[in-house]
């Protein structure tokens, strides 16, 4: 029997602790029954498998980015959205940069369609409605979007820009200027 007090979500917590202190990578279920100093077959009547436990975590992950990206757009529009959105992604890489990592995971589409990733394409077009872009340059945004903020968050998790004279902060705040004007460019007239 699974010791007292074990249920999915404290597992799926206590995983993503993990995954920030030790690196998403590093998540099993077998490290987590290290953890509670159990067996791994008594935490299988709460999660499937290492997988499942992973999916979990990731989504966790999506729904915590869902609120603190919603938290921060309450009330801004423009460049000031545009800022607090991709703020609240990279102080949420920073501070945990393992359930970041497990945001990042491939889910199955029928998973991905029920989690707060939805959530997120949803925030990225309400920003961009800001913008006065109509398809397809607002899906193609979308995907700019995406794709700097994670590719910029994880070459400086990762150290990249540790070598430069001009620290991290000017940059982002250089790359903001740069996507804000870029997008009003964009827009229709």
């Amino acid at each position: 029997m699974a010791r007292a007090g074990l249920n999915a979500e404290r597992l799926v917590r206590a995983g993503a602790e993990m995954a920030d202190e030790a690196g998403f990578d590093h998540v099993t279920v077998s490290a987590l029954a290290r953890r509670f100093d159990v067996k791994a077959a008594s935490l299988y009547s709460h999660v499937k498998s290492s997988e499942d436990l992973r999916t979990r975590i990731a989504l966790l992950a999506l729904e915590e980015l869902a609120d603190r990206a919603a938290a921060a757009l309450a009330g801004r529009a423009g460049k000031d959205a545009l800022a607090a959105f991709a703020d609240a992604y990279r102080d949420y890489a920073r501070e945990h940069p393992g359930r970041y990592a497990a945001a990042q995971l491939r889910l199955d589409p029928e998973t991905a369609a029920a989690s707060a990733g939805v959530k997120h394409a949803q925030m990225t077009r309400a920003i961009l409605r800001g913008y006065d872009l109509s398809e397809p340059d607002q899906t193609h945004a979308v995907r700019l979007l995406g794709s700097i903020f994670h590719g910029y968050i994880s070459l400086e998790s990762a150290g990249g820009f540790s070598h430069t004279p001009v620290g991290t902060q000017e940059t982002w705040s250089w790359l903001l200027d740069r996507l804000d004007a870029l997008l009003r460019g964009a827009a229709s007239p």
